[in-house]
């Protein structure tokens, strides 16, 4: 399977790649071997979490199987309910208050992956960017470094 669930090959500056509106976008580190502090990013495109989680749920659960619980930051969210339909499962959400620019999806008590979470208003390549940087393999650079990769000029939520 390819690194990228979402690719940003057919990106051009000032046009979102082809299929831009349909798939997640998504990019996960091609191993899975929890090397590094992500195993992969995400790049929402809205600050609603119960539009925007069903589709990544769905989508990671193709590689990873069935996932059974969400911890985010809910301050970075809109409306967070306690629970949302996916994937044909119901899947619990809760919050971690430390976790700034992260989603960590449990499939069982020690079976976690952790994804950066790039703002929805962030620019193309910016996020393009910090995403390639958080899905390589024994990747360490914290989320407030990878969402501040260009210097200081991607936006946030």
């Amino acid at each position: 399977m390819s690194k990228y669930l979402f690719s940003f090959a057919t990106w051009q500056p000032g046009h979102p790649p082809l299929g831009a509106g349909y798939l997640p976008r998504l990019s996960l580190e091609p191993t899975m071997s929890g090397s590094g502090l992500f195993d992969g990013a995400w790049w929402p495109r809205s600050n609603d979490i119960a539009l925007e989680l069903p589709d990544l749920i769905t989508a990671l659960s193709l590689r990873l199987g069935r996932i059974r619980r969400v911890a985010l930051d809910t301050a970075a969210w809109g409306d967070v309910p306690r629970s949302i339909a996916a994937n044909g499962d119901t899947v619990r959400i809760g919050w971690l208050a430390t976790s700034t620019g992260t989603i960590t999806l449990s499939r069982g008590i020690d079976d976690h992956h952790i994804l950066l979470v790039v703002p929805p208003a962030t620019a193309w390549h910016t996020a393009a960017a910090a995403m390639a940087v958080a899905a390589t393999t024994g990747n360490r650079t914290p989320a407030d470094e990878l969402l501040d990769f260009d210097g200081g000029s991607s936006s946030r939520r």
